[in-house]
């Protein structure tokens, strides 16, 4: 049985990488899936041809797929993001914060206006995008579910990443504080923690068999993981399969997060 199976769910980022692997999931799972993007409208399109071929292949089928355009780091395209969505659906029950940027500067280097473009889109955004569907899950009464992709380096640091980091760990507490604040009116909400992923914004590395080795050879299970292994995760959390399940992040990173270094006892001096 399809585990999201009629749900409206709204990914934004979900024109390539991570986000177009969670909308072709949600749509095996039986759910209509609004695409989000920012630019690139024809790689939206071709992604919504993929959500429609897999939502043919659930019962039931007859399910919906449309993309809407908006900068989620401008909050009148963020509202006028929700009304489009709401306008084809009827209705919203899941959203994905899935939009996120980062660029390498070392932070001596950092300019006040790169770091504001960045936590605009991966903090600030998501908040918009989060209160927008809290004040729908409240309006229609019958609570909802937000995602949010989170990553490894919201606990883990990441020199010349700063804002990008920062902007992880606030996803962290954003996650924890919105899931407390509404638990008692049937609203969720979780994180998944990738590691590394096969996706094009890493690009400079999976295509380089000395970089990708050098990044894998940190990683417990190692290799990178592959978009559609991340997707399962955001798809078991906006389930009801996770229904008991709040306020948490879920790190799906081959075992990153559990100090990989210290594979080999040497601070034990055994």
């Amino acid at each position: 049985m399809p585990k999201l199976l009629g749900k409206n769910a709204l990914i934004t980022g979900a024109s390539s990488g991570i986000g177009e692997a969670i909308a072709i999931r949600f749509a095996q799972e039986g759910a209509n899936v609004a695409i989000n993007y920012n630019s690139g409208a024809e790689r939206a399109e071709r992604v919504k041809a993929k959500v429609q071929e897999a939502a043919a292949t659930v019962q039931q089928s007859g399910r919906k797929a449309i993309t809407v355009q908006g900068d989620i780091s401008n909050e009148g395209h963020v509202k006028s993001m929700f009304a489009k969505v709401l306008e084809a659906f009827g209705s919203l029950d899941i959203l994905i914060n899935n939009s996120g940027i980062q660029a390498p500067v070392p932070s001596e280097n950092l300019e006040t206006a790169e770091f504001d473009r960045i936590l605009g889109v991966n903090l600030r955004g998501t908040f918009m995008c989060s209160r927008e569907a809290i004040r729908q899950f409240l309006a229609q009464g019958k609570g909802g579910v937000i995602v949010n992709d989170s990553s490894v380096h919201e606990i883990i640091p990441k020199p010349k990443y700063l804002p990008y980091s920062i902007s992880k760990g606030g996803i962290e507490n954003m996650t924890k504080t919105l899931a407390l604040e509404y638990a008692d009116r049937g609203i969720r909400v979780n994180a998944v923690g990738p590691g590394a992923v096969v996706t094009p914004i890493n690009n400079a590395w999976i295509h380089n068999p000395k970089a990708r080795a050098e990044v894998e050879s940190h990683i417990p299970m190692g290799r990178a993981a592959e978009a559609e292994e991340i997707a399962a995760v955001f798809a078991f959390l906006a389930s009801d399969e996770a229904s008991y399940i709040t306020g948490q992040t879920l790190f799906a990173c081959g075992g990153l997060t559990l100090y990989p270094e210290f594979r080999i006892a040497w601070s034990s001096g055994e």
